[in-house]
């Protein structure tokens, strides 16, 4: 018994000893009554915000409503979330609302921003863990000199001359050791370009597939692996010279254990689940709930054996494959509940922390911003060298530069960090906070003003089909979303008459929706060694165009691409790969496709998709709605069977882009080819025109229309009809008597304003394939023939508008200028 008793005297002792130590170093510690979890409420007398659940859920509601809330004031001006979410923060702190004693004691308690913070860290375990499954690692190997140049410059630059300033400051201002101690870690912090930060950045701004963004997502991941290989060595270098022998060798092999089960046990785990989940099928609970379990494990390990549960959960994630189907799965799952709910809580917290008030030496405010301001400026000239020296223009560089200079999440772990561990003060926490805040507030509008993705899509040449020379291969790419999309379009291509004098070289474009990855990517398909018994849907859709291209060998050369990207942008892919190859004629799948009269699909960002390329392509664009039609079997394989052609001609570019692709499909044996000219009832001075448009554009239709009508005249397979109409009901009318005469149906999209183009508008509001190409594309529409809408080139640099003579040139111009002089 009294053994029992001396062991618990010396047990309460070693504890009292422990407990003088923290106090001694300057540990904080918070007495809280254990049970109050729930409150009874205030009708028996509880106060609800003594007890942990209403105070937590009154905080949850108090950071959601104020960074919301900021958030849609700021949004207008550019600003990114993280803003509005630090500054959420700061006025919930000390520094605003929190400055009242009352408010900060009954609403943001100690005790209650303990369960908070563990909150948030939990939070941020599972949004590094999803950066480090988004993140594709062998973007590094294949990123090329540019971004390995770029990555390098950024890193070593900055770090060189913010140490450079913060050595010429604490030997001539005679800086005492802790402010020369925060200086060197400012320095360091602004070496950091952190991709986790860049790809949420770049999301914000929608530039993750534009060139720009590829360049600053693979510059920032050898930026990233620069700094975090510094640390590590840093790390290694301070253990080896601080602690004994045995705790650096028993640092070493714990290290490696936890690497070694992250990689010889996870990595082929997950592979295994990829191989063993069947192309566009969920992936199992079972596996989602084994990841998970594989999660919490290595980051136990890891803060056992003194590894930062970031740096194992961001492991655990990389080792993930990225995208479909476990990476997407895991994204999909946790994505939503992590970003909007968990992540945003460490953001107001940082502003919870941050009290203005501290800031009292402005002396230090001068020397950390002197820091910052080189390493911005180095960061900025480090980022703008390499590209400028491969000849990029330099908005396109400067705007490089000042997102690689952005600022974000992990910025803020490392402030968190250096301020737990009272290496930061709260002044200098709090005038950090402020830099950061205030370089990206001014960063992102700066950006938006500065780059402009679809600038650079202007051609500098005319890329039509009407324009194209004849002893030239014609270049078209096809974009397909789905493998339905192939058998309408290979169909519409053998159609076009490839011949090895007139050759076509085709671009198939696979577009793909981002899913699981934090990168895009638009890369050229490399077909396997050995064909898979399970090939993906790239590879089938592939597949069917390379066995086009075999069977017309000689006559159609067939390339292939891929690209991920998000919906919203990934009309740049398709711009940019049109520009690049200098394509002709750009073929898009319609966004609401009809299958035997059926509608199967419909998507609002389809159609978001369709106008955004043919607002912003290098050159012609045609919008195939594919009706399903029976008689769209190969015709080139049936005996006295003839693929049938109409075009509707009302007047304008588009409409002679639309024939001027008819007639070169004309030459092939097997299509006939009949052009409906609409026409008005009334002659002479009295005549009503059918389209509005100026008399050179008037002058071009009477050419082309004369030159296909000789070619009628000596070919039985083209027939030349006039239709006179006056109103919306003769023309619909024209429209429905085709009903199955037709396989094929070619219109252009655009019109010149006219009476009959205001009522054909109100007979449908959507203007997505203009007046005509909406009456034929409507679900309600009894057309069984499959249409292609043609726009021709609208975006030529430097050239003028071949709709127009130069007397109208001039009188647009004079009207301008008196415009100007009238206001």
């Amino acid at each position: 018994m009294s053994k029992l008793n001396n062991s618990s005297l010396q047990s309460l002792e070693g504890q009292r000893i422990h407990l003088e130590k923290e106090l001694a170093f300057g540990a904080s510690f918070v007495c809280e009554a254990l049970g109050h979890i729930n409150s009874r409420g205030l009708w028996l007398g509880d106060d609800p915000l003594s007890f942990s659940v209403p105070l937590l859920l009154l905080q949850l509601s108090l950071i959601s409503i104020f960074t919301r809330s900021i958030y849609i004031f700021l949004k207008p001006f550019g600003q990114p979330s993280i803003v509005s979410q630090i500054l959420g923060g700061v006025i919930l702190g000390p520094s605003v609302l929190g400055y009242n004693i009352t408010f900060a004691e009954k609403v943001f308690p100690s005790k209650g921003r303990t369960t908070l913070e563990t909150l948030s860290v939990f939070g941020f375990i599972l949004f590094i863990f999803l950066i480090g499954v988004k993140t594709d690692p062998t973007v590094i190997l294949r990123s090329g000199k540019r971004p390995l140049a770029i990555g390098i410059s950024a890193f070593c630059l900055p770090y060189a001359l913010g140490a450079f300033i913060r050595l010429i400051l604490c030997n001539h201002l005679s800086l005492n050791h802790s402010t020369c101690k925060v200086l060197a870690l400012v320095a360091r912090l602004q070496s950091v370009t952190a991709f986790p930060v860049i790809a949420t950045f770049l999301a914000e701004l929608k530039l993750l597939n534009s060139e720009i963004g590829r360049l600053a997502s693979s510059s920032s991941m050898i930026c990233d692996l620069c700094f975090w290989i510094s640390m590590s060595l840093t790390y290694a270098a301070d253990i080896a010279s601080e602690k004994s022998l045995k705790t650096s060798v028993g640092s070493f092999f714990s290290v490696t254990l936890l690497l070694g089960i992250i990689v010889f046990g996870i990595r082929p785990a997950a592979l295994w689940v990829v191989r063993n989940t069947p192309e566009g099928k969920p992936v199992k609970e079972i596996y989602t709930l084994v990841v998970l379990m594989a999660l919490m494990g290595c980051v136990f390990i890891g803060e056992v054996v003194g590894i930062d549960a970031l740096i194992s959960s961001f492991l655990v994630g990389l080792v993930i494959p990225d995208g479909p189907p476990l990476g997407a799965a895991l994204v999909e799952r946790l994505d939503c509940f992590v970003s909007v709910l968990l992540t945003p809580i460490f953001f107001t917290l940082c502003g919870l922390k941050t009290n203005v008030f501290t800031i009292k030496k402005w002396r230090n405010v001068g020397i950390i911003q002197v820091v910052v301001c080189v390493g911005f400026f180095g960061k900025l000239i480090g980022t703008m060298l390499p590209p400028l020296f491969c000849r990029m223009p330099f908005r396109d560089v400067l705007s490089l530069g000042l997102i690689m200079n952005s600022r974000g999440i992990v910025e803020l772990i490392l402030l968190n960090d250096w301020r737990s561990d009272n290496v930061l003060n709260d002044e200098c926490f709090a005038i950090m906070i402020i830099s950061v805040v205030a370089i990206t507030g001014v960063i992102s509008p700066l950006v938006k003003s500065l780059y402009d993705p679809s600038r650079r899509f202007l051609a500098y040449k005319r890329r039509t089909i009407q324009h194209h020379s004849h002893n030239q291969e014609l270049r078209i790419l096809a974009c397909i979303h789905s493998q339905e999309n192939i058998h309408t379009m290979i169909t519409l291509l053998d159609a076009s008459n490839p011949t090895k004098e007139n050759p076509i070289s085709l671009l198939v474009l696979h577009l793909i929706k981002l899913a699981g990855r934090a990168s895009s990517l638009l890369v050229a398909h490399m077909p396997r060694d050995k064909p898979s018994q399970n090939p993906t849907q790239s590879e089938r859709i592939f597949n069917a165009f390379k066995k086009f291209e075999h069977e017309n060998s000689g006559q159609v050369s067939v390339h292939c691409y891929k690209g991920i990207s998000p919906r919203t942008t990934m009309h740049n892919d398709v711009c940019s790969l049109a520009l690049e190859h200098r394509i002709s004629f750009i073929i898009m799948p319609f966004h609401k496709q009809r299958i035997n009269g059926k509608k199967v699909d419909s998507s609002h960002l389809y159609r978001h998709l369709n106008m955004n390329v043919l607002d912003k392509a290098p050159c012609s664009v045609g919008v195939l709605v594919d009706r399903g039609n029976p008689m769209n079997f190969p015709f080139w394989l049936v005996e006295a069977c003839f693929y049938k052609v109409c075009v509707l001609f009302l007047g304008g570019a588009d409409d002679r882009e639309a024939l001027a692709y008819a007639q070169r499909m004309l030459k092939h044996p097997r299509v006939r080819v009949s052009l409906l000219h609409f026409k008005s009832t009334s002659l002479g001075e009295g005549a009503i025109d059918i389209v509005g448009g100026t008399a050179r554009s008037k002058v071009l239709d009477s050419e082309i229309l004369q030159e296909y009508k000789l070619q009628a005249q000596i070919n039985e397979r083209a027939a030349y009809k006039e239709e006179e109409v006056v109103n919306r009901r003769d023309v619909l009318d024209v429209i429905e008597s085709m009903d199955a005469a037709y396989d094929l149906v070619m219109v252009g999209k655009r019109h010149g304003e006219s009476q009959l183009m205001d009522d054909l508008r109100k007979w449908n509001e959507d203007k997505g394939l203009g007046e005509v190409g909406e009456i034929i594309a409507a679900r309600d529409f009894k057309l069984r023939a499959s249409v292609l809408v043609v726009q021709q080139q609208t975006r030529v640099w430097g050239l003028r508008d071949p709709e127009m003579n130069k007397t109208e040139i001039y009188r647009k111009i004079i009207q301008k200028e008196e415009l100007k002089f009238t206001q």
